[in-house]
């Protein structure tokens, strides 16, 4: 029996590949600084994070936007991931907007 060859995490977020070159970060689903140290983490590409942390504040994470579908059907990040979903797996950009007080 042949063994599977090694493939790219998913970014859940976007949907696309995580090649190992490609700027990545983890997600704390639930902020660190809302009670979330320990929980349950996911591993997206960096400019996802970034977009997350430049729509939304730490308490509207924590209380409303704790899973990745909650964060897919927020009207911003649902633009920018059909924008970014046309992009190669390892784009990179600077997020605009900068980011939401904590």
């Amino acid at each position: 029996m042949e063994a599977e060859p090694d493939t790219d995490p998913i970014c859940p977020l976007c949907g696309r590949p995580i090649p190992p070159g490609a700027k990545q970060s983890v997600h704390h689903l639930i902020p660190k600084l809302k009670g979330g140290k320990g929980g349950p983490v996911v591993r997206l590409h960096q400019i996802c994070h970034s977009e997350i942390h430049a729509t939304l504040t730490e308490a509207e994470l924590a209380r409303d936007f704790h899973t990745i579908e909650a964060l897919r059907s927020h009207p911003r990040l649902a633009k920018f991931l059909r924008w970014v979903a046309k992009r190669p797996p390892e784009f990179h950009s600077r997020t605009t907007g900068g980011r939401r007080k904590r």
